[in-house]
């Protein structure tokens, strides 16, 4: 295998805000795996919040090449658990690499990705549209733009939460979810659950700090609203420790390093009898492609990191009114528009 490092500026439509701060742009590291005419792409977008970026993805890429261009791709579960001992403290790039394997895997089969775990996508959730931060008359114009979608994604954290929530119910009657990224009190928690099953809204999305898990008990004991971890579910160790204070786990890709793990926690997560989401981190569609191939495992989903960008940088699987639509491309289904778009490192 040949392995290529592509890193790109992603445009967002709009700043996308949330409790901790604001971006214009996203910084995202696509990885390619080449072997035997067939590429497989995978990807990871930076996080001031995780402390991972494009020189610390590269780095541990980079140190790994050997390796890595040395090793035949049997599955990419062996493959994920090989290098996991050396990509444990960066499961973003661990996470961009396993993509890729897959990908690639998909492709050399002649299958897409969930056909070969014996998936089929007869039932599959709708991916919500997320509403970041803003003042609420642009946060109206934002749900505006895209008027029909099923359900929304409603970023809140703001002292004027439930003036922002009922002022959007007023122009849809789509579900709704809400996200505080970890700016509520147990209280407020309590407190707002209540008006906000009145407005329609399915839950509530990591209320509290991650660490706050005797708090946590309590909102789980109270809340009028399913509670969903986020920050508090990272890895595969994670999901047990949430039973008991959540009600289900939103798995992120980047997070945990993966499809193989994120795979794993989905397995854990219903032996506990927990419900399974899984969300991106403002991933264009080479990312989202990759979360694709869990639809059919899944209860719920956010896909729409790609309709939050002004400009993509592959095709693969699209979206319309929340559905997801396959590419007719095996694997995951992704192909780079331009991969002389992104800055790139590649073995001599």
């Amino acid at each position: 295998m040949e392995l290529r490092l592509h890193a790109f500026d992603l445009p967002l439509k709009h700043t996308f805000t949330i409790s901790r701060g604001s971006i214009d742009v996203q910084q995202t590291l696509v990885v390619e795996l080449a072997d035997q005419g067939h590429s497989g792409y995978g990807e990871a977008t930076t996080n001031d919040y995780y402390g991972f970026t494009l020189a610390n993805m590269r780095a541990a890429l980079e140190r790994l090449r050997p390796k890595i261009e040395g090793m035949h791709l049997e599955t990419p579960e062996d493959f994920w658990d090989l290098l996991q001992p050396e990509l444990a403290d960066n499961p973003f790039a661990h996470c961009a690499l396993d993509q890729a394997a897959y990908d690639l895997w998909g492709k050399q089969q002649g299958q897409p990705v969930y056909r070969l775990w014996g998936l089929e996508p007869e039932s599959m959730p709708l991916t919500n549209y997320t509403i970041g931060i803003d003042t609420i008359e642009i946060m109206v114009q934002k749900m505006n733009e895209l008027p029909d979608w099923p359900v929304y994604k409603i970023k809140l954290g703001t002292p004027h939460d439930l003036e922002i929530v009922r002022e959007l119910r007023q122009h849809t009657d789509a579900a709704f979810r809400v996200d505080a990224n970890c700016g509520w009190s147990a209280a407020e928690t309590i407190d707002n659950s209540l008006a906000l099953k009145e407005l329609n809204v399915e839950f509530i999305e990591q209320p509290l700090p991650a660490d706050q898990w005797a708090e946590m008990e309590k909102v789980f004991a109270a809340s009028a609203l399913p509670v969903v971890a986020d920050e508090s579910c990272i890895v595969p160790e994670d999901v047990e420790r949430c039973s008991g204070h959540f009600h289900a786990i939103n798995i992120k890709l980047v997070k945990c390093g993966g499809l193989t793990p994120a795979r794993r926690m989905i397995a854990r997560a219903r032996e506990l009898n927990m419900q399974v989401m899984v969300g991106c981190m403002t991933e264009s569609t080479v990312g989202i492609s990759a979360i694709a191939q869990l639809l059919p495992l899944l209860d719920y989903v956010d896909m729409d990191g790609a309709l939050l960008l002004s400009q993509d940088i592959a095709s693969g699987v699209t979206i319309d009114q929340g559905v997801c639509h396959f590419s007719e491309v095996n694997g995951s289904g992704v192909q780079l528009l331009d991969p002389s778009a992104g800055t790139s490192a590649s073995s001599p």
